[in-house]
């Protein structure tokens, strides 16, 4: 079998893995370092905003001197690990935390102007070139009297802020490669719980189509997979029976034919070469025709059974006197009754009993149930056909005091050419085919039909029929 599913699932695991870095490496760092930068930039804001309102103002008021202002905002530069600058609106630098106040040399930012923060508080960048990396630079102004007198503006490093960033990308990376690998235990589970018992289940398969049917395998699991496995299993054997059952069913065939052809050929081939006499022949010709006529009554067996065991088989069902079908069945038999003394005891519901059915394979039903019992009943004994009426059933009995059915045959009496070793010496003129006729009939009515036997003591079939149901 080649591995495609399993080299699917593995490559789109594999997919799934490649794409998920990819997305950890771009999305991701781009979402952590905007993040980042946006509480980076709120906190230098906030601080500014604190020197603005306090230190810068009370400087630009003349309230505290500038090397006063240079040292707290010195000490809180080295806390932020950040420069803060106080600048004129013209550029000018009054001061830097990072440098001593130098009046003497100031430094004057070209170009400079707010509005380069847009409408935001900050910007990222050289700072007006004034920085040979790229600072967050945070924003705010210096008021007094309402007039903007100057800004306090504080620098971060923006390689500390990728630092940090590389850092928590490092450990998302780490989280990635351990759910990675711990993901394998989903290709474990796979492997174990669905692609050996496929692969079982496929070997078995092409077992099956290559006509062995006795491959056995097993799949340990109760899920669907399990049940799948379990049912190819016993679709298997079924088939398998179903084989046996048709080599056995040629066997009998054949043997059931052979056996009347090999008596007729011999009786004419001895009547051809003088072994039986020209006064004889009529009485051995009888014998052929009674063994055509066995030929004749198996091979409508054989017709009779494949049509009802045809798919949609359509029954002729109508409303009929079942009562006076069972009176015509016993009738027909007065002759064979007469020679053997066997009595026919009718015990009927009612005058009429109105069955819904196909009248004639009914009547065939109850013709191979009553041939049977008379074939298998004692001299001088009795058959007793009696109905019995159960809710919208007719239930139909036909008992005799014959030789019975042992108890390990009575499952197999619906076989195709079943005999039970009691029935083979009185049944020597049967096809072995009249019960198994019999139950595909009533198994077509969605009917049930059962058997009581003792060896020795007698047998008693018993079917069911659907009551009219525009009889009273």
């Amino acid at each position: 079998m080649k591995r495609t599913l399993y080299l699917k699932f593995v490559l789109a695991y594999l997919i799934f893995a490649f794409f998920s870095f990819v997305v950890v490496a771009t999305f991701t760092s781009s979402m952590t370092l905007e993040q980042l930068k946006r509480e980076r930039a709120d906190a230098l804001y906030r601080e500014a905003t604190l020197i603005s309102n306090s230190y810068a103002a009370d400087l630009y008021n003349s309230e505290i001197t500038l090397e006063s202002v240079w040292r707290q905002i010195e000490a809180i530069g080295t806390f932020l690990d950040a420069s803060i600058w106080i600048i004129n609106p013209s550029g000018l630098v009054v001061l830097d935390s990072d440098a001593a106040p130098d009046i003497e040399n100031p430094t004057t930012i070209p170009n400079f102007t707010p509005a380069i923060t847009g409408s935001s508080f900050y910007t990222v960048g050289n700072f007006f070139g004034m920085f040979d990396e790229d600072m967050i630079s945070a924003f705010a102004p210096i008021t007094s009297q309402y007039k903007v007198k100057g800004y306090v503006v504080i620098h971060g490093s923006m390689a500390k802020l990728q630092s940090s960033c590389n850092t928590l990308l490092n450990i998302s990376y780490l989280t990635m490669v351990i759910l990675f690998l711990l993901s394998l235990i989903i290709l474990l589970f796979f492997t174990e719980m669905v692609y050996v018992p496929l692969r079982k289940i496929t070997r078995a398969t092409e077992q099956y189509a290559i006509g062995n049917f006795r491959y056995e395998f097993q799949v340990d699991s109760e899920d669907e997979i399990g049940y799948l496995a379990a049912s190819l299993a016993y679709m298997a054997s079924e088939v398998a029976k179903s084989e046996d059952n048709q080599k056995r069913l040629v066997a009998n065939i054949s043997h059931d034919f052979r056996s009347p052809l090999t008596s007729m050929r011999g009786y004419l081939e001895a009547m051809l070469d003088g072994t039986i006499p020209p006064e004889l022949h009529e009485k051995y010709i009888g014998v052929v025709l009674n063994e055509t006529d066995r030929l004749t009554k198996l091979t409508n067996s054989l017709l009779t059974l494949n049509n009802l065991n045809t798919n949609g088989m359509i029954l002729e069902r109508t409303d009929f006197d079942i009562n006076q079908v069972i009176k015509n069945t016993a009738a027909s038999f007065e002759g064979t009754c007469r020679e053997k003394y066997i009595s026919i005891e009718l015990v009927l519901t009612g005058e009429k009993m109105f069955v819904n059915a196909d009248m004639v394979k009914i009547q065939q039903v109850l013709y191979n149930l009553v041939d049977n019992a008379i074939k298998f009943s004692h001299k001088n004994s009795s058959i007793k056909i009696e109905t019995i009426e159960k809710s919208n059933k007719l239930l139909v009995s036909v008992k005799d005091n014959g030789i019975g059915i042992p108890k390990d045959s009575i499952k197999l009496i619906w076989d195709r050419f079943y005999k039970t070793d009691l029935s083979r010496g009185k049944d020597k003129r049967g096809t072995g085919l009249g019960l198994s006729i019999t139950k595909e009939i009533i198994r077509s009515h969605n009917e049930n039909i059962n058997v009581i036997s003792t060896e020795g003591v007698g047998t008693e079939f018993i079917f069911t029929l659907e009551k009219s149901k525009g009889e009273d």
